[in-house]
């Protein structure tokens, strides 16, 4: 085992309202953040994949809408898949273990809440799915 440090934080938007599944007896959550950055020479956004599992994943889409600011923490990894044409793709996205909601949309009524995942020990690779990501 590594002692190597992969540990990723963001805020940013929610680019759309999460989707929520299930995988057997495990919730997981899809989502995109936008952050943006700015420089004197220019600005600009990145889009940051991100999957949740188990009860984060619940809350994340039951509280969670488009457009709502959020603060998000976990560990990168990149995935690597066969599209339905049989070419190779690779996918990076942060594993998320920790959110906190940072500024509700109006019209919202849901109040910030914090949630922490102890350990999330599930990997994209051990899910019977076949969609990409």
């Amino acid at each position: 085992m590594s002692n190597d440090l992969n540990m990723c934080q963001f805020i940013g938007r929610l680019v759309d309202t999460p989707e929520l599944r299930q995988a057997g007896q495990t919730a997981i959550c899809n989502f995109t953040l936008a952050t943006g950055w700015k420089t004197k020479e220019k600005e600009g956004t990145e889009y940051i994949r991100c999957v949740a599992y188990s009860r984060l994943a619940e809350v994340i889409a039951e509280y969670m809408v488009k457009g709502q600011q959020m603060y998000i923490s976990g560990r990168q990894t990149t995935r690597k898949y066969d599209d339905k044409q049989g070419v190779t793709k690779y996918s990076t996205e942060i594993i998320a273990d920790r959110m906190q909601m940072l500024a509700k949309p109006q019209g919202q009524q849901a109040e910030p809440k914090q949630v922490k995942v102890a350990k999330v020990s599930h990997t994209i690779e051990a899910i019977d799915d076949d969609i990409p990501f």
